[in-house]
């Protein structure tokens, strides 16, 4: 009986025994040994490894890359902005020895170190390059962090800024810098429209100018374009310029000797006072015949293009003959009212 008790005794022993001197190593970790509290030999790899029972002492150190974010720290650019800047960092143990050995805890060793850096970079930093140069800063904050983490046996693999926090103040100035930039290239490019709207209308203006009948054509097609869209009254300014092209491109009317007239021969016997008054009624009688030439184009003109009145149209449409016969009445009553004016 006794015996059985002692050989029971020595396999729940050797159990424990079995059970202390064999260890589990996972493929992400390693494990180092410390024999009677020195490192011994290289860490073990990943597997089933034995160490001797209560003289060994097997340490597990994860390899996997470790996510560890920065918390928020606030400092003074360069620019003397106050902002606020939270980072993360992503990094991994290389070497388990001096992992385990060198540093008391390597994971707090490293937020620390970041924190620092974080801080040290906001301050060597503007406000602009926080905002537009950020790869630029997580290389330098990578390489500040992973200077000491070497000796470490720890390898810094990034560093990223996540977000970057400004005053109410400094986002309010932003805006109003920004909607003042945006307002200045759209005066800048309202302005460039207009250099090159003038720039084609002076080559329009060009091109007119060396013929005067696309002006009238011109006209006539925004008189078609206007009467087409609405319904409305036009009220229409001639420039000079066309109704002195309509002056030049009416035919000079012959030379005829009206009832009553003298010949040429007999204006050199006149006195200078009858001459100054036979001036005077041959300009009266000039005037009238350029008027009714350019009157008559305009009338043309503006029965091809549908706007003339009916009364107007009528009067246009008129034989030749009848129409000057008429002129010539409307001319002689005129040239009566300013003679019995005259007299009076």
């Amino acid at each position: 009986m006794l015996a059985l008790s002692i050989l029971a005794a020595l396999v729940a022993l050797g159990a424990i025994t079995l059970g202390n001197s064999l260890k589990i190593v996972k493929q992400y970790e390693r494990g180092v040994v410390f024999r009677l509290g020195r490192v011994n030999a290289e860490p073990r790899p990943p597997g089933m490894t034995a160490i001797v029972p209560f003289v060994d002492k097997l340490e597990k150190v994860n390899l996997q890359i470790v996510t560890m974010p920065i918390p928020a720290q606030e400092g003074i650019t360069r620019d003397n902005v106050t902002v606020r800047v939270d980072a993360v960092i992503y990094f991994k143990v290389v070497d388990p020895r001096k992992a385990v050995v060198d540093v008391e805890d390597y994971q707090l060793a490293v937020g620390q170190v970041a924190q620092t850096s974080l801080r040290s970079i906001i301050g060597q930093s503007e406000l602009d390059d926080l905002l537009t140069n950020r790869e630029r800063l997580n290389q330098g904050l990578a390489i500040m962090i992973d200077s000491p983490a070497v000796d470490w046996g720890v390898h810094i693999d990034r560093v990223e800024i996540k977000d970057v926090a400004l005053p109410e103040t400094m986002k309010r100035s932003m805006s109003r810098q920004a909607e003042a930039e945006r307002e200045r290239r759209s005066r800048v490019i309202i302005a460039d429209g207009e250099l090159q709207a003038s720039n084609k209308l002076a080559q329009a203006s060009e091109a007119m100018a060396h013929t005067p009948s696309a002006l009238q054509l011109r006209l006539l097609q925004t008189i078609v374009e206007v009467a087409a869209e609405r319904n409305s009254t036009l009220v229409l300014p001639f420039p000079v310029e066309l109704l002195r092209f309509l002056e030049n491109s009416t035919p000079a009317a012959p030379l005829t000797t009206a009832a009553g007239a003298r010949p040429t021969t007999e204006a050199e016997t006149d006195t200078p006072a009858e001459a100054a008054d036979r001036s005077e009624s041959d300009a009266t009688t000039s005037a009238p015949a350029d008027l009714d030439a350019i009157v008559q184009a305009m009338s043309e003109s503006l029965k091809l293009t549908g706007l003339m009145p009916e009364q107007e149209r009528v009067t246009s449409d008129m034989p030749e003959q009848e129409r000057s016969t008429s002129e010539s009445a409307d001319r002689s009553g005129t040239t009566e009212q300013e003679e019995h004016l005259g007299h009076a």
